[in-house]
């Protein structure tokens, strides 16, 4: 965490032990198409181009082809709630075009993965504890999974976490604000969620058609974090640094409130930490089958 004692205060009303899990938490601080890859509309609006979709067999999850294009990450102009680490705002081009999940992994995907690899680390039934309507509960995002999981998942699965990059340029379809809609149409946070997770899919999507880009679960990415990156990170394709002790976490989650629910906002955490509002989204590559 950064020492912002501003968003420590989200976490003021949580129990003994999430109080504890703050020191590491990111609160300091989102047609069907087959085979290969289908070709992009254009990079300068690349949320213009037809929505493809495509069903991965091994998961079980849909998965929307992003195209490649370029955007500026971090900080968005205007937007008077940024953090140190989300400056400067700079030029970042994806050069690769890939498809990612359309919403977060949801419990009966990660239930497939937990039986056949045999894992019994994550516990996704963990998910149906936190309220909403049990016969949903598969559809639910899966929560209290580590960085190892997530990235044990995505890797069986057929793909990856995305790159912090992938994940902003994703969550922004081609918007330069700090959010790609009415926070209360596209996101369940603090104010709306009652303190629970809710079933994937039930806001409003952004231009990619992905759902809960900001709200519900924090997602991991790959990347390790480090605060002052972005002063340093190469325009093409960044990966993030090559070392670090924490991976960065994206999206912000039902617990959290409005500030940490922009696009350009970086939440962190210890690799090996699980809490109810860390989940995931994998990305598949472009010759992904």
């Amino acid at each position: 965490m950064t020492g912002n004692s501003s968003k420590r205060s989200v976490i003021a009303a949580l129990s003994i032990a999430l109080l504890v899990a703050a020191l590491y938490l990111p609160f300091a601080v989102a047609r069907t198409g087959h085979g290969s890859a289908p070709q992009s509309a254009g990079q300068n609006d690349p949320a213009s181009s037809a929505r493809i979709t495509r069903k991965n067999p091994q998961d079980g999850m849909q998965y929307v082809w992003i195209p490649p294009g370029s955007f500026m990450m971090g900080c968005s102009t205007g937007d008077d709630q940024c953090f140190s680490e989300e400056k400067p705002a700079h030029q970042v081009s994806i050069s690769k075009g890939f498809w990612i999940g359309q919403t977060e992994v949801m419990v009966e995907a990660y239930k497939k993965f937990a039986g056949i690899t045999d894992n019994p680390a994550a516990s996704p039934g963990s998910a149906l504890s936190l309220g909403g309507d049990p016969h949903d509960g598969q559809t639910m995002p899966v929560v209290n999974v580590t960085w190892d999981e997530a990235n044990d998942f995505c890797k069986w699965a057929g793909g990856r976490l995305p790159t912090e990059a992938e994940w902003e340029y994703a969550a922004r379809a081609g918007s330069s604000a700090s959010r790609y809609g009415e926070l209360d149409e596209i996101a369940w946070y603090e104010t709306n969620s009652g303190n629970a997770t809710h079933r994937a899919g039930q806001k409003r999507a952004n231009q990619f058609g992905l759902f809960d880009m900001l709200g519900n679960a924090w997602e991991w990415v790959n990347d390790w974090y480090d605060g002052k990156y972005y002063a340093r990170s190469p325009e093409l394709d960044p990966a993030g640094p090559e070392t670090g002790q924490m991976h960065g976490l994206r999206g912000g989650s039902w617990l959290n409130n409005a500030k940490l629910l922009r696009v350009s906002d970086r939440g962190r955490s210890l690799p090996d930490l699980r809490f109810n509002y860390f989940g995931l989204r994998c990305v598949l590559t472009a010759d992904a089958r």
